[in-house]
């Protein structure tokens, strides 16, 4: 078995013919996104009757 390393790491050299080295942290840099379409009206329209639905039913679970 080999004894654990204890001193310090040895220097890290770039490859002559490697790729080119990712930049520090967790992302690497792609395509930015589209912007989102605006909301339509009837998409408005969808979400205001589920939540009228969903509050009738919280209603009645709450009186009944």
């Amino acid at each position: 078995m080999n004894a654990p390393h204890d001193g310090p790491l040895p220097v890290a050299r770039p490859m002559p013919d490697g790729r080119s080295p990712q930049p520090d942290g967790d992302r690497v840099p792609g395509p930015t996104r589209p912007a989102r379409a605006p909301l339509r009206r009837r998409q408005y329209a969808y979400g205001a009757t589920i939540a009228v639905v969903v509050l009738v039913l919280l209603v009645l679970g709450v009186l009944g």
